[in-house]
This record gives structure tokens, sequence and C-alpha cells, in this order.
């Protein structure tokens, strides 16, 4: 039993209740632990994006995002428009809270700026997640997230 492998996430925590389990063995295909830590990974991105919008105003960065305009051609542009001036004054703006202390302002201001060239990545028609990998075992959870 000691010498038993495998992968474990629990989480119950208000909308989200989740249980992965994962016992891997001698047999266990690559692959599978491959879309298994996928499929993690997209639910557990989606909820710190969630929890990151509870906490500053996410919309605002969403419109400087927007703004950029950004396409398929933009990927050099959107590397230099998310490190700009502008966006981090939004990014600046959104996460000067005066119930967090400087350190965890910077912190937020790190998840923000994750969050913002992801987005303009992702208009650039950029794969930066696994949220569109068709693993056949998120059928389910990707159709579910289609529809919200």
């Amino acid at each position: 039993m000691a010498d038993e492998k495998y992968i474990q996430f629990v989480a119950n925590y208000d909308d989200w209740v989740s249980i992965k389990k994962l016992k891997i063995e001698a047999v266990t295909d690559p692959r599978t632990i491959m879309e298994f830590l996928a499929s993690l990974t997209t639910s557990t991105d989606a909820k710190i994006e969630a929890n990151l919008r509870k906490i500053v105003d996410l919309a605002k960065v969403d419109k400087a995002i927007d703004e950029l305009g950004l396409g398929k051609k933009d990927t050099g542009r959107a590397l230099e428009e998310v490190g700009s001036r502008k966006v981090n004054a939004v990014i600046n703006e959104v996460t000067d809270l005066p119930q967090f202390q400087k350190g965890e302002q910077k912190e937020l201001q790190q998840f923000c700026k994750v969050y913002a060239m992801k987005k303009a990545l992702k208009q650039c028609a950029l794969e930066v997640d696994y949220t569109n990998v068709k693993i056949p075992g998120m059928k389910r959870l990707m159709k579910k997230k289609d529809k919200e």
C-alpha cells in the first residue's frame, strides 16, 4: 500500500464540488496521466479566474484588452501591449485596494498580468491552455462550459 502511486484532488468549495482520482500503475498510459492533469488544470484555472474576479474588477482588464483589437496576426503586438503602460495602469488601478498590503497587491497584479496575457493571446487565436483540447473524458465538462 505504501508504494501505491496516485494523484488525488478533492474540492468542496461553494459551487465547486470536484473529486478527481487517478491510481497510477505500471500499465497506466502516460496519455491517461496527461489527460487527467489537463482536466485538473482546466478546472483549477477557471476557479483561479473566478476567485480573482471576486477580488478585483477584471471587467476593466477585459475592456483594456478588448480595446487593443487583437487578431490572429497580432501576437507580437499582444506581447507588447499587455506589458504596456496603458494595460499596466488598469491592472494597478484594479489592484490598488486598501484592504491589501503592498505585497498582496503585487501578488494580485501578477495574477492579473497572467490573466491579461492569456486573454490577449487567445484573441490572437493561440492555444495558451488546455481548455480547447478535445479529451474524451472532458466532453461533458466542455458541453457545460459552452452553455455558460
